[in-house]
């Protein structure tokens, strides 16, 4: 009598043999032997196509720009799980889990994008109009409107302006980013009328829409956002493990709230200007001979 096995599932992510690990349909060693990188192998992943030069640019550049945030919840999180020294993957991930309604809100973020892109369609409404209903109401219902304004960037996130301009440079701005602009827009005239202070656009509400031109979904974003932050959370991690004490304090040291930023010493390297990619070469071989990074290896 034959048996189904315990175990049926389907799946059209990936398959592997003895030879080969195939993802999307592309031997995954082959993607890297022919020179695409970890954001081509993740576009390929989420969205089962190779992307363009621009597509690949643009993921990278947004990745990047979400990496690190010094002492957030996420940092914070992974800091204080490793001071009971579980095994590293524990502090990684309780840092990724730490994001929710307010600490990189992917997913909410872009599910309100497409709600009031797709009201704007079925009104017969433009997506400057559609932005506007999106701030009267969330304004009006004294809601905070999702992807404006950080705490710890009062003037505006440095991270945010800069992914819609590298956007608008590889023409990969849509619907998106022409959305999330006139809610920008909407909101600082709101806010003015009313004799509010100024608030910017935080990366969410940018990187966001940047993702979602791309072809993102809301969740596929969020669980992106996760992956990138989560190499900031191991690094915490490690450093704490290697570096600082098990209880993250001493009998000498005072009582203090975890969150409190003036907790955190940084002892790292002081400021240093990003070479240029023509000057790339030259800069990584001298800094690998002179051996100053060694002492920041984790």
């Amino acid at each position: 009598m034959s048996r189904e096995p315990m175990l049926s599932k389907k799946t059209s992510i990936a398959y592997k043999t003895e030879e080969k690990t195939v993802l999307r349909g592309y031997d995954l060693s082959e993607l890297a032997e022919e020179g695409y990188s970890f954001c081509d192998a993740l576009f390929v992943l989420f969205q089962s196509r190779i992307p363009t030069e621009a597509e690949e640019k643009m993921l990278r550049y947004e990745m990047g720009s979400f990496l690190e945030h010094s002492m957030s919840p996420s940092a914070a999180s992974a800091l204080a799980v490793t001071a009971g020294r579980p095994n590293l993957p524990t502090a990684v991930a309780a840092g990724v889990m730490t994001f929710g309604g307010v600490h990189g809100p992917g997913a909410a973020h872009g599910y309100m994008m497409n709600k009031y892109i797709e009201r704007a369609h079925k009104e017969g409404k433009t997506l400057d109009e559609a932005a506007k209903i999106l701030v009267d109401e969330y304004m009006d219902a004294g809601m905070p409107v999702m992807g404006m304004g950080q705490p710890q960037h009062s003037d505006g996130d440095p991270r945010a302006e800069p992914i819609h301009l590298k956007q608008e440079e590889l023409g990969s701005n849509g619907a998106y980013h022409e959305f999330q602009r006139a809610v920008e827009k909407h909101f600082h005239a709101r806010r003015k009328r009313e004799g509010k202070s100024y608030v910017g656009v935080n990366v969410v509400g940018a990187g966001n829409a940047a993702l979602s031109d791309l072809g993102f979904a809301p969740n596929a974003a969020w669980c992106i956002g996760s992956v990138s932050r989560a190499y900031s959370c191991a690094t915490h991690a490690i450093f704490s493990m290697k570096k600082g004490r098990a209880w993250a304090a001493s009998k000498s040291e005072p009582m203090v709230q975890m969150l409190d930023l003036s907790m955190i010493k940084y002892v790292g390297p002081d400021d240093r200007e990003v070479p240029s990619q023509e000057e790339r070469q030259e800069y990584a071989e001298a800094q690998k001979k002179s051996g100053e990074y060694k002492k920041w290896v984790i």
